[in-house]
């Protein structure tokens, strides 16, 4: 975006939901850092090698040298926790199949699955689990949620047709209450779980969103009927269908769009997972509308990257321009680098929480914007050292790859060496279950 000609606001919101728009404003706040011009956080990237090698560590624990094995990340693996439940799943399905189509229906049953889990993946909070009576495992935060989730679409909770539980669509989800989501995920009062109802609302106006998007979900309004629209926009290479991956981004940014809580609007646009940076406002000589908003996308992202997985999976279709993928501005990426250093909170930048003593911020604050939008940019930054470390390019070791076996998972467990009792993140996120 070029700041030196006036540019409509209606451009600008439309680029705000692109996917280069990500990088690009996240950039301008990482560049801020390095001029030490952030308001909530001081930069130190000498220590951004300690996290590559911390990184490293745990995938060589993890993979060996057999690092091609890393699977993306996705939230197949949530809904694996413990035990395989997708693989089973479709193989059942593929056993009632009598003829090659039904390898659609299978991948629109998968991608009707992912879409509501996806939905229903955010911070579930430290108190809540979810014990599954056929494995009698207990899971807790996005593995339990994925379970959950599974189970909840094996019976048939999400579909209109009594016949046909696996299946989504607009009409089932309008039966979705924030009374049967917490049955279904166990919730009481000795197993609390934060924003039940922001989740259950977002399920229902899924519906409406599928429901009003035929062009992207089909007339019935299912997540799955997403494939039609991308066959639409692939093109054969040989035996291969390739897709853009600006064309499933666009159906899930315009076709979901209003399933997000209506929070900032650019020229009668609602935006979603976009905030104001005061940071980067102030730099700025003579800010535009719009300027100072840093786009994320992050629930939008993770679907993208778990669809994608889906396509190539089962479809075996290719997806063309996976470079404009980001990593994820959530907080086990972004604890991380707060729990190695290579962010730190400004004094007294943050309220502590008064039991456990820790910073904590609503994700709407310009303090959690900035930790955000660093955590994209350095991503990037860690992916680059550990290739480097390892010896690879990213043609061998995807950002995909990296957030599945180095970061996110890092995050993880540098917060239960640092946190035993809870395992949280270093900064607390009241979340509403719309965001993270």
């Amino acid at each position: 975006m070029n700041l030196g000609t006036e540019i409509p606001a209606s451009q600008t919101a439309i680029y705000l939901r692109t996917l280069p728009a990500i990088r690009e404003r996240c950039g301008r706040i990482h560049a801020l850092a390095q001029e030490g011009k952030l308001e909530y956080f001081e930069y130190h990237p000498e220590k951004e090698v300690e996290v590559a090698r911390f990184c490293v560590q745990l995938m060589k624990r993890d993979y060996g040298d057999n690092y091609a094995s890393i699977n993306p990340h996705g939230r197949w693996r949530h809904l694996d926790s413990g035990a395989e439940r997708i693989k089973p799943l479709i193989e059942k399905w593929a056993a009632h199949s009598t003829n090659t189509a039904d390898i659609k229906e299978q991948a629109r049953r998968t991608i009707d699955l992912f879409v509501v889990s996806v939905l229903l993946d955010a911070g579930a909070g430290n108190a809540w689990s979810y014990k599954e009576s056929s494995t009698g495992l207990t899971f807790s935060r996005s593995e339990g949620l994925g379970v959950a989730s599974v189970h909840m679409f094996e019976s048939g909770i999400f579909s209109s047709d009594p016949e046909q539980p696996y299946k989504v669509d607009a009409i089932g989800l309008e039966k979705v209450t924030a009374e049967n989501t917490a049955a279904a995920m166990q919730v009481s009062v000795s197993n609390p779980m934060v924003g039940i109802e922001g989740r259950a609302s977002l399920l229902v106006n899924l519906g409406k969103a599928l429901k009003s998007s035929p062009e992207f979900f089909g007339a019935d309004g299912r997540p799955g009927n997403i494939i039609d629209f991308l066959e639409k926009e692939s093109k054969l290479d040989g035996e291969i269908r390739v897709v853009p991956i600006a064309a499933l981004w666009q159906a899930l940014v315009d076709g979901l769009n209003p399933i997000w809580p209506s929070r900032i609007s650019l020229a009668g646009v609602s935006l979603g997972d976009v905030w104001p940076c005061p940071s980067l406002k102030a730099s700025i000589a003579n800010p535009q509308e719009g300027d100072d908003l840093v786009p994320f996308h992050k629930l939008t992202m993770w679907l993208t990257y778990s669809l994608v997985e889906v396509l190539e999976k089962i479809l075996k279709w290719h997806l063309s321009g996976l470079e404009d993928m980001t990593g994820l501005p959530e907080y086990r990426n972004g604890g991380l680098l707060v729990d190695l250093g290579v962010l730190t909170l400004k004094p007294n930048a943050l309220p502590k929480d008064p039991k456990s003593g820790l910073p904590h911020a609503l994700p709407t604050h310009p303090a959690i914007v900035e930790w955000r939008a660093m955590t994209v940019i350095e991503l990037d930054r860690i992916a680059d050292l550990i290739r480097t470390e390892l010896g690879l390019v990213a043609s061998q070791l995807s950002l995909a790859q990296v957030l599945e076996a180095a970061t996110w998972k890092g995050g993880r467990e540098i917060a239960k060496v640092k946190r035993p009792d809870t395992g949280g993140p270093p900064i607390e996120i009241v979340s509403d279950g719309t965001i993270f």
